[in-house]
């Protein structure tokens, strides 16, 4: 078994399934340069947006207790499938802990759409989960919502696979209904958002929740009393599985 990679002193975790909230994790680092982080890429269980809610909830729930049981004090779930199956357990079974979770900006979208057409594209798993159903209850009244799935193309993206042929089949139905607005709602997503809007009409507007995700954990985490100050690290946790190099992974026995 892996040794434990010494975390504490990061009081601010982000956690997803893979890679895409590492776009997450470089708004906060942009915005608070000095503070420590740990990054939690669960490449040994993902990818979420395949499992069922109740497998990401109990995963989200044993990775977030790891982190809390070495000093985190602040866990953004920087994942749309996660954040739909567990953001609302977790701020109930764990109330000493602050959760920041992502979800899809139909609220900026709904303000910004001209012609009231609106594209999300998100995995199966978010639009399953209650937290997805509240927002079209709140800001979805008057709108045209298209919920564009998406299976298999934050897999691909995760491990470099070919994207294209995936994307000429989930954007075709959103260019026909007219979307002028298309909401990434995976954090994988921005990932590949040049070959998006090169799909996309001219003049539609893309997206990206993560800086204000990452605003809103810089909030919490000073209402919470965090220090910002640090050594500015950045720790990279993997569960294990197949991953690639481009962040210096550290193994965590989870």
């Amino acid at each position: 078994m892996a040794a434990d990679p010494d975390v504490r002193g990061a009081n601010i975790a982000v956690l997803d399934s893979g890679i895409g909230g590492t776009g997450v994790l470089a708004e906060i680092r942009e915005r608070a340069p000095a503070v420590d982080l740990v990054y939690v890429a669960d490449h040994g269980f993902g990818a979420y947006g395949e499992r069922t809610l109740d497998e990401v909830r109990a995963r989200t729930e044993f990775l977030a207790r790891y982190l809390i049981d070495r000093g985190v004090r602040v866990v953004v779930i920087a994942c749309n499938s996660a954040s739909a199956a567990a953001l609302h357990h977790l701020r109930e079974r764990l109330p000493d802990t602050s959760f920041v979770g992502m979800e899809p900006a139909l609220k900026p979208a709904a303000e910004r759409t001209r012609t009231g057409v609106v594209a999300i594209l998100a995995t199966g798993a978010t639009f399953q989960g209650e937290l997805f159903k509240s927002l079209v209850d709140v800001h979805g009244e008057g709108l045209n919502v298209i919920e564009q799935a998406c299976p298999g193309l934050a897999w691909a993206i995760e491990t470099g696979g070919d994207t294209s042929s995936l994307l000429d089949r989930y954007l075709a139905p959103v260019i026909e209904r007219g979307a002028d607005v298309v909401v990434l709602g995976c954090t994988h997503y921005p990932l590949v958002r040049d070959d998006i809007e090169r799909r996309l009409p001219a003049g539609t507007e893309i997206i990206d929740p993560a800086p204000a995700v990452a605003r809103q954990a810089l909030r919490v985490a000073e209402e919470a009393g965090i220090d910002l100050a640090g050594g500015g690290s950045t720790t990279y946790l993997t569960t294990g599985g197949d991953h690639d190099g481009r962040f210096p992974w550290e193994t965590a026995a989870i």
